[in-house]
């Protein structure tokens, strides 16, 4: 490695002997994948802080899934098909690519790493399908995180393949109950606790009061996270991903998981970028791609309240 991307980039042992890879750049801001499911565990500001939610309970022993930060949910989202819910992609040990194909990409961006997954004759024989999954992550200067992911089919049998995605994000929060999500209004949602029966959103904004499971359907590519408390706003820009998701378990469900803490829902709230109500077809030797970009702003105030259109009304 160059020492120019080494001080960019660095691969090291994380939890339990897992390789990691650490992202930084000059002006603070950091980010960790683990190999292990091409999973983000951490992205931190420019100030330390970390912004994504891992729970303290979080077992980092395959062939469990990493409960935390932005687990990716491939070739199967929740229990939308036969697979294990999520499908296989967040519990499988994806390989750094060193030599990916030419990729659109800001040359500014000099903090990423490409990582790779592909089928084993495990997966063959739950999803007899032949692909190629790359995998991006991005540090930009102004510490936003990006993460890319194209999807290629390989088959040469000539099959199409369908499939549902999610980039499964957990995001820090201060207190859920001062927690807004902008940029969703009026759309339609399918409620998963309510046997995913179709709904409208009403109201200016998403508050949260109780255990949230719900599906946003055509979303916007850009939607905002107001933190009060914090005073930030997260801004989760995304492209190829229509729907939305936004989950909270609430203290109940909290309490169920093993894997999470009891009170850990306070401070979490999952708004993940995905494709699910309408599957993904690839042809042989066609490919997806589906972009999402993190990035974190101050929260601007007007008469006493924040105000998030600002923040989703500006580039």
């Amino acid at each position: 490695m160059s020492s120019e991307k080494s001080r960019y980039y660095e691969v090291c042992k994380g939890f339990n002997g897992l390789d990691k890879v650490l992202l930084r750049d000059p002006r603070g801001s950091s980010a960790e994948v683990y190999l292990y499911g091409g999973h983000v565990t951490s992205w931190k500001n420019d100030h330390g802080e970390e912004l994504l939610f891992l729970s303290s309970k979080a077992t980092f022993k395959p062939p469990k899934a990493i409960r935390g930060g932005i687990p990716i949910c491939f070739p199967q989202f929740s229990c939308h098909g036969n697979l294990d819910r999520h499908g296989f992609a967040r519990n499988r040990f994806w390989a750094i690519d060193d030599h990916p194909p030419p990729f659109p990409t800001n040359t500014s961006n000099k903090a990423f790493v490409d990582l790779i997954l592909k089928p084993s004759e495990e997966e063959m024989k739950i999803w007899p399908h032949s692909f190629e999954f790359r995998l991006r992550v991005a540090l930009g200067p102004g510490g936003d995180l990006m993460l890319t992911s194209r999807i290629r089919n390989t088959n040469t049998d000539g099959k199409p393949f369908s499939f549902t995605f999610a980039y499964h994000t957990y995001f820090s929060v201060s207190d859920i109950c001062e927690v807004r999500v902008e940029g969703l209004e009026t759309l339609d949602y399918l409620d998963n606790l309510q046997k995913k029966k179709r709904f409208t959103e009403q109201g200016d904004a998403l508050t949260f009061e109780s255990e949230v499971d719900k599906m946003y359907l055509s979303t916007p590519t850009k939607i905002a996270i107001i933190d009060h408390e914090k005073k930030r706003t997260y801004v989760l820009r995304k492209d190829g991903l229509p729907d939305a998701v936004v989950w909270n378990p609430w203290d109940k469900k909290a309490k169920a998981m093993a894997d999470f803490g009891d009170n850990e829902y306070k401070h979490m709230v999952c708004v993940e970028a995905a494709a699910i109500e309408k599957p993904i077809t690839l042809k042989p030797g066609e490919e997806w791609k589906g972009r999402l970009e993190l990035s974190i702003v101050p929260s601007s105030y007007c008469s006493g309240q924040l105000d998030p259109r600002r923040v989703l009304q500006c580039s």
